[in-house]
């Protein structure tokens, strides 16, 4: 009996804080909609810092994702050997050519961890068909260019080791390639004439766009020994020379022995003493270091963006500090008929909560719908963060309820009669 007794002020308690901040809200909103024209210019700074916020996190990440799938368009688990030191990497000079292509099967058949191994010659040429030509790259290569790169034959077929063995004048063309020589023409069959020799074309390649500013489907694939011995010649004593190796590794979680063991043998080959002649790049590195990049960037858009939030939020209390100046007789007079300092002082404080919080979930559809008009008009994929909207959302209701603070204890400390008495 005495734990129901003591139950039931508890309970009225509650009711009456309840019913209190109900009405503390509604006249907190007909307060704002009477004034229309100062409520929404109040919220634009709200409603502008919302929007820029969301819409920098969502390019951010729509940025990373982009990033993200460029690397992965090169294959999967890969390695990539390149000739040059990596000091010759940042010189802005052509870098020397210390691979070839016994490199290449050494590292095929010497390290466990590899999968498959593509070498890569690379050449520049006018390709010509009738009366249609195109200034296009030559790549030499081998078989295991398709899975290793993950590319994709899209009619006819690629070469077979035959090809290779046989120097066969025969290649697959990528998509733009075929498109500009051919048009509509079936290309399968005919004939492509390469520094004046003729070319069997036996495949076209599936499109695979660009890959950090490099147009993959503006390329010539052809048998590597075919491209050495038919168009640019043997320029190394020690073998066929390269200019790439690309490694598919069977594991993820064996890219970096296999790199190690890589290194290893290279050096063991180029009887190294001192400085690596070559350099050896992991692809999850490379997603690795753009992801930071991204990442940063997207932090840092989002921090100048947020500045916006707080100009927004100093906008708030001015304008509640005009209205408390204003609304001095209408404070008064509710003082003298019995509402209480914390009676005005809650109602201030949610009429500059709802301020902030009605214009953070207008800039969030702003902000929202600039992310999407983005992802139509560039190759970034909308990235919309739920975690940015929350945070944006309760950060603007934090602004109105810390910079509405001030006008509202000013609100609520007016003497009554000093009030009624003010013109």
């Amino acid at each position: 009996m005495p734990n129901s007794q003591c139950l039931i002020p508890n309970t009225q308690f509650l009711i009456f804080i309840k019913v209190d901040f109900l009405e503390s809200a509604i006249m907190a909103g007909k307060t704002l909609t009477a004034n229309k024209m100062r409520s929404t210019l109040t919220m634009l700074g709200i409603i502008i810092g919302n929007a820029s916020v969301i819409a920098m996190v969502g390019i951010g990440e729509g940025a990373q994702e982009f990033v993200r799938q460029e690397v992965e368009s090169l294959g999967t688990n890969l390695l990539f050997v390149i000739p040059g030191s990596p000091k010759a990497q940042r010189r802005p000079v052509a870098r020397p050519q210390t691979l070839v292509w016994d490199d290449a099967k050494a590292i095929a058949t010497q390290v466990p961890g590899v999968k498959a191994v593509a070498p890569q010659l690379a050449a520049q040429e006018r390709a010509v068909y009738s009366n249609r030509n195109i200034s296009t790259t030559l790549i030499g290569t081998t078989p295991e260019f398709l899975p290793v790169r993950n590319f994709n034959i899209a009619r006819g077929r690629f070469f077979t080791e035959l090809d290779l063995k046989r120097n066969e004048q025969v290649a697959a063309l990528g998509s733009d390639v075929a498109e500009t020589l051919f048009g509509d023409t079936d290309p399968i069959g005919q004939q492509v004439r390469l520094k004046n020799l003729s070319f069997r074309v036996i495949g076209v390649m599936q499109p695979k766009g660009s890959t950090f500013g490099r147009n993959q489907d503006d390329m010539i694939l052809l048998p590597l020994t075919t491209l050495v011995n038919r168009i640019v010649g043997q320029k190394s004593i020690y073998g066929t020379q390269i200019t790439f190796i690309s490694v598919s590794v069977k594991e993820a979680r064996m890219m970096k022995a296999t790199q190690f063991q890589i290194e290893n043998l290279l050096r063991r080959r180029h009887k190294i003493i001192d400085e690596d002649d070559f350099t050896v790049r992991n692809q999850k590195d490379l997603q690795q270091i753009t992801g930071a990049v991204t990442g940063a960037l997207t932090l840092l858009l989002a921090a100048i963006a947020s500045i916006s939030l707080v100009v927004g939020g100093i906008g708030i209390m001015n304008i509640m500090l005009v209205s408390v100046n204003e609304r001095t007789k209408e404070i008064g007079l509710r003082k003298a008929i019995g509402a209480s300092s914390n009676d005005i002082l809650m109602q201030f404080i949610i009429e500059a909560v709802i301020l902030s919080v009605a214009g953070g979930i207008i800039g969030i559809a702003f902000g929202v719908g600039g992310v999407l008009l983005v992802a139509v008009a560039s190759p970034f994929e909308a990235g919309i963060s739920g975690t940015a909207i929350i945070v944006a959302t309760g950060v603007s209701g934090a602004i109105g309820l810390f910079f509405g603070v001030v006008p509202a204890q000013r609100a609520a400390k007016l003497d009554p009669i000093v009030a009624l008495r003010r013109e």
